[in-house]
């Protein structure tokens, strides 16, 4: 037998004060006569005999009640049969999972709340320890301190969900910090409460508990139950126009092992419901739906996606905001006027979308680049210095760039700036003495999604009177858009990657304008194909972000180096660390522990605005769908995965009634004070009934 505190056997001297009372006792005697002298020596005999009986077993009652008493503060236990069983003077770390997926039931109770209902019971085994760290998901600055039992179930009773999963190393790591602190040589404990969700639990083979260490890993016993969230959401098209029929597509993912059957699907826009659909999802499967609708006003638009599903309900609603009608930003470049008309600019006058400069090129400002889609270089006899190199940078950026040829291409300028863009094999085919000759254009593939929506469906088979067009150069590059007779390309689509990530597009046109190298320009084909451009040039409205994104990329116009940028929900504002790079913003949202005090990140709509607190953007932020695969690790396989480290001990469930007692008995041994303070307690009562009833 083993005491959990010692020094109080030290309490067992007070033994000797019942003791020296029966031995020393003061009482003074008083003398009684009596008549008959032979009567008072027999009762005389009787009581002495008696009341010295009475006096040892009331001496007895009140020695062993003092024994029992201290035995009972000095808590006596068995010790279990575990060498590596909890230390109760150690420090102990309590984790529990507050993480979404935590939302989850189980008899129509929440994993959560099991979990911080048992880590009240356990706290019963450390009443009076000094030393408990109770850790959260939170991560925040008052759970990096040890407290009393007390202040521990305090703070229990305000555990919330929390937003940011948490790797176990990442647990594991922030306990390990207080415990070298703390108690860097000691037998320490640690305990985790969690669904061991594998999305978000990391790589359990590189976890590797220290050997001073003791780990008890505590699972709730999930089980996969029927989730639906939306993994994506996009436009059909790269934008939108007001007062016109649009599509929004919307996937859907079942992350349980049930089959979902006609879940309505609503969509909200400005919190008006616009449009409603209905998905059917097998076990593990997903599925996309369209959703129409209409806007009436330009300018950014707050949508929703709403769904009914229980009981995980974090992730049935996802927020998004589209923009309707951006304005396509086109810049025309052009060499010497040479008296032709200016095909470009009636194509891009025709419609609103469209904002064109035109500048010559030798009075063009580079500067002018920033704010640009797409940059038409029309007749350009030679591309060098600093225009070639704020192209390239332009189109590694992400911009798009149309070369229409001038009649004789000067090689010697256009090869190296082609070369640089991805396209190599450029031969002039250009001569001075002979006339152009050209040649009919073949019927473009329809299939290419550069000519989606460009033809009618009733004329999808049907064939076309295609245009003429005369070659200045050939080259072996690019996507084919449309090509001569001869089989030589006409128009080419490259793409080139950037530092940002981005792909520019280079479209390279074969022949100049003007009606002696052909009618392309005249030829209805001609517009669709640059609207097509243009369109394409606009980057894809990024509709949403999620939280857990480490870098997040935002184009902005006519960016500066020195501005700083915050984001703004609510009452909440956050500067992110950021830097920009060319015209796009790259910053990191803050994790939860990064907050101040009392501020939290939720999802919904964000303010980009800049230093002068203008809004350049409207951004919505949803949280990861981590949480969302309702895939959990069992006992056996958290066993398995820890099978090589000694110090770390898996419970079979939570749910078993006993827990806390069994973690006692095979952990912390048999504790004995209950039995010692009863029987004080009837040793007392004993001694109490020894002076009522047993008289003389």
């Amino acid at each position: 037998m083993n005491f959990l505190y010692p020094s109080f056997l030290f309490g067992l001297l007070a033994v000797s004060v019942p003791i020296a009372i029966h031995l020393f006792n003061f009482r003074r005697t008083r003398r009684v006569f009596f008549t008959n002298v032979a009567l008072l020596r027999t009762v005389q005999t009787e009581t002495k005999s008696f009341r010295r009986l009475k006096h040892w077993l009331i001496l007895a009652c009140r020695c062993l009640f003092l024994v029992c008493l201290v035995l009972a503060f000095a808590q006596p236990f068995i010790p279990s049969k575990n060498k590596l069983g909890v230390s109760r003077q150690g420090v102990t770390s309590l984790y529990v999972d507050n993480s979404f997926s935590m939302q989850n039931e189980r008899n129509t109770k929440r994993y959560l709340d099991i979990a911080t209902s048992r880590l009240d019971e356990l706290l019963t085994l450390f009443r009076n320890a000094t030393s408990l760290q109770l850790l959260t998901n939170d991560f925040s600055a008052a759970e990096q301190q040890a407290g009393s039992t007390e202040s521990i179930r305090d703070r229990v009773t305000s555990i919330r969900f929390a937003h940011t999963p948490r790797t176990l190393e990442t647990v594991y790591r922030r306990q390990r910090n207080l415990l070298a602190s703390l108690n860097p040589g000691g037998r320490n404990q640690l305990f985790w409460f969690s669904d061991f969700q594998k999305s978000t639990a990391g790589d359990l083979s590189r976890l590797k508990i220290d050997t001073t260490d003791r780990l008890f890993i505590v699972p709730l016993d999930a089980q996969a139950t029927k989730n639906v969230y939306v993994d994506s959401v996009w436009l059909s098209t790269p934008f939108i126009r007001e007062m016109q029929n649009n599509s929004l597509n919307v996937r859907l993912n079942n992350a349980g092992q049930e089959n979902v059957k006609n879940l309505p699907v609503r969509l909200y826009l400005d919190d008006t419901q616009t449009s409603t659909a209905s998905a059917t999802l097998p076990p593990g499967g997903s599925a996309t739906i369209s959703l129409n609708f209409n806007v009436t006003s330009k300018g950014y638009h707050r949508g929703r996606i709403v769904f009914e599903d229980y009981p995980i309900t974090f992730d049935n609603q996802y927020f998004f905001v589209i923009e309707a009608s951006p304005a396509v930003r086109v810049l025309h470049l052009v060499g010497q006027q040479n008296g032709s008309r200016d095909y470009v600019q009636a194509v891009y006058s025709n419609d609103s979308l469209f904002v064109r400069q035109s500048f010559n090129v030798q009075n063009f400002d580079v500067g002018q680049l920033k704010g640009t889609d797409l940059v038409v270089l029309e007749e350009v006899a030679e591309v060098t210095g600093t225009l070639r190199t704020e192209l390239e940078r332009f189109v590694r950026q992400g911009g798009s760039l149309a070369i229409i040829p001038p009649k004789n291409p000067n090689m010697i300028s256009y090869a190296p700036f082609l070369s640089a863009l991805g396209i190599g094999n450029v031969q002039s085919l250009a001569s001075a003495s002979s006339e152009p000759s050209p040649l009919p254009v073949t019927e473009p593939d329809r299939r290419n999604p550069f000519f989606r929506d460009v033809f009618q469906q009733s004329y999808q088979s049907e064939l076309l009177n295609m245009p003429t067009a005369a070659p200045v150069w050939r080259w072996s590059a690019g996507e084919r858009l449309l090509s001569l007779r001869d089989g030589s390309p006409l128009l080419t689509q490259s793409k080139v990657g950037g530092s940002t990530g981005q792909m520019g597009n280079v479209y390279l046109l074969a022949s100049p304008l003007e009606s002696a190298y052909g009618n392309l320009a005249e030829h209805a084909l001609f517009v669709p194909v640059m609207y097509k451009m243009a369109a394409l040039s606009v980057q894809a409205q990024r509709t949403a972000y999620a939280f857990d994104e480490n870098l997040v990329s935002i184009p902005v116009s006519n960016p500066s180096e020195r501005a700083v940028y915050k984001l703004k929900h609510d009452k909440l504002e956050i500067i992110p660390v950021q830097r920009i790079v060319g015209n796009q913003l790259l910053f990191e949202m803050p994790k939860s522990n990064e907050l101040a005090a009392g501020q939290e990140v939720e999802a919904g709509y964000y303010e980009l605005q800049d230093g002068q607190g203008k809004t350049q953007r409207l951004l919505a932020f949803n949280h990861g769908n981590e949480e969302s695969t309702m895939d959990f690790y069992s006992a056996d396989e958290l066993r398995k995965a820890f099978a090589n480290q000694p110090n770390v001990e898996v419970f079979d469930s939570i749910q078993d009634g006993d827990f806390v007692q069994v973690l006692e008995q095979e952990n912390l041994g048999k504790s004995l004070w209950k039995y010692f303070l009863l029987a004080a307690l009837a040793f007392m009562l004993i001694e109490i009934g020894l002076v009522r009833f047993m008289k003389s």
